[in-house]
């Protein structure tokens, strides 16, 4: 009988699963074995400072120890994080913390699973043949950025020396690509050769020209053969974890690729999805762009993270956290408020429950995870798991394709921001944006309306100013941006830097 174990190889100290093989092999065989797991988001507050993470994959991790402590079939699914950033060690890792960590930290932090670099390469290589094509009369400008691991700002705007002509290009991080974007979403070989065709590498006369019409693209995606394929490792205690996808919630999708989370739903009973900064960037971005454009399941439940200081310290930006658990308590997700403590903030315990009280959020679940990893859970999560063992497999929810793209974004910054439409302010040639990207879509046979939407914001901000009176706070549009391969827009709001620098520690 095949099995999992069939599109299993090792690689390195971690195994790498052919996930598309053994997806399309249960297509295949609807009487095999599988399962059909539940899904679990964990999400967080959006973070006091975006250098900081909140303890997601810390919390991601000792919850499936304290799953499977107890008997439930649980695994995870993680983001690989971004080189330059995240492991430079200026913010949280990927990997999780203390009795809450993965095995081998330094293969997921330190992107020695190769995901990062293939994509990058790829991307690269493409950007080459859009230089080439330049030489040889067949673009006029270039639209598809270069990318690195390391951020540099004064890449972000450059100057190439095309011979006959100057061409303007630019560099952006790995994780913001749309090479990276399509893997992501992608649930096939073909599908993901489909949507490399169909990136945008330039203009010819004004007039738009997709990479299929000029390039072999076996060339790129024989070079993602291993990279498409999720990472498979463990906790320190043992439970399964699979690692695939990208980070940046904030200036991408953050979330991780929709394929490891199905294979993951097909082999165990509970999968824990992580996404990317807090409830408005990686949570708003599963629901709206996986889950309502792709098709991927919709949470059973929800964990949103925070810190005790985090809540209680600013009585400014107070108002986030319990934003952020109302709101998805109105989209039908059980939402379980989870304090992630510090060392020496034990004592906090019995006042952060009766404030949780008076906010109206169902019982908290708290402790110090990096101290006590699931050892520290075990106790305190008989209504989450009475949530998932009762509540019936959740329905798809209504897409927003076809919705005009001011509408769409009106629509995310009043259920994601609590921002109004009509406090959404569009910035001067923020509509000469839209023109642009309208004209580029319909040229190259698209709806600027039936792409997926992607805000691209600040990690530390949901609005304008989220220290003004409520009645005050705005959301401002800046620009668009057109990634036709993975079926995106980009809306630039708020204060967005593409760019992030690590922070000197």
């Amino acid at each position: 009988m095949t099995t999992i174990e069939d599109f299993t190889s090792q690689y390195g100290l971690v195994r790498k699963i052919d996930a598309f093989g053994f997806m399309d092999h249960l297509k295949a065989n609807p009487d095999a074995p599988r399962k059909h797991g539940k899904i679990v988001l964990v999400t967080a507050d959006t973070p006091l400072k975006a250098s900081r993470g909140e303890g997601k994959t810390t919390t991601t991790i000792a919850l499936i120890d304290a799953l499977r402590a107890r008997g439930i079939d649980a695994t995870a699914v993680l983001r690989q994080p971004s080189m330059g950033i995240t492991a430079a060690g200026s913010k949280g890792g990927a990997s999780g913390g203390g009795k809450a960590s993965l095995t081998h930290p330094e293969l997921i932090d330190w992107g020695l699973c190769g995901e990062m670099a293939a994509i990058a390469a790829a991307q690269n290589l493409l950007v080459s043949f859009a230089e080439k094509a330049v030489d040889e009369g067949r673009l006029d400008t270039i639209l598809v950025p270069r990318v690195s691991e390391v951020p540099s700002r004064s890449l972000r705007s450059i100057t190439v020396d095309a011979g006959k002509n100057d061409v303007a290009e630019k560099v952006v991080l790995t994780p913001t690509s749309e090479m990276m974007q399509i893997v992501v979403l992608s649930r096939s070989m073909d599908e993901l050769g489909r949507r490399v065709a169909a990136m945008i590498a330039g203009t010819k006369d004004g007039h738009p020209v997709a990479f299929g019409e000029f390039v072999d693209l076996w060339r790129i995606t024989n070079m993602l053969a291993d990279a498409v394929k999720p990472a498979l490792t463990e906790t320190v205690n043992g439970s399964p974890v699979y690692v695939h996808g990208g980070p940046f919630a904030n200036v991408s999708i953050g979330i991780p690729t929709l394929v490891s989370v199905e294979m993951a739903c097909a082999l165990h009973d509970v999968v824990i999805v992580e996404a990317g900064y807090g409830t408005d960037a990686g949570a708003q971005k599963w629901l709206d762009i996986a889950c309502r454009e792709y098709g991927a399941q919709w949470p059973s439940a929800a964990v949103v993270v925070t810190r005790a200081s985090t809540w209680r310290d600013d009585p400014e930006l107070a108002w986030r956290y319990p934003f952020h658990v109302d709101r998805l308590e109105k989209l039908d997700i059980p939402a379980f408020p989870l304090i992630n403590l510090w060392e020496g903030e034990d004592d906090q315990i019995p006042a952060l429950r009766e404030t949780a009280a008076s906010l109206g959020f169902r019982e908290p679940i708290m402790g110090n995870l990096f101290r006590d990893g699931g050892d520290g859970l075990a106790d305190q999560i008989d209504a989450f798991v009475d949530v998932l063992t009762s509540a019936p497999m959740p329905a798809a929810r209504d897409s927003h394709k076809g919705m005009a793209l001011i509408e769409n974004i009106k629509w995310v910054a009043e259920h994601a921001y609590g921002v109004p439409a009509d406090r959404v302010v569009l910035k001067d040639g923020f509509l000469a944006s839209v023109g642009a990207a309208n004209t580029l879509c319909a040229e190259a046979g698209l709806s600027l309306d039936d792409l997926a939407l992607v805000a691209v914001k600040s990690p530390a901000t949901m609005t304008d100013n989220d220290r003004a009176p409520e009645s005050e706070r705005t959301v401002t549009l800046k620009k668009v941006e057109v990634h036709a391969g993975a079926g995106l827009v980009h809306v630039n709001l708020t204060t967005s830097l593409t760019t992030p620098m690590p922070k000197i520690v």
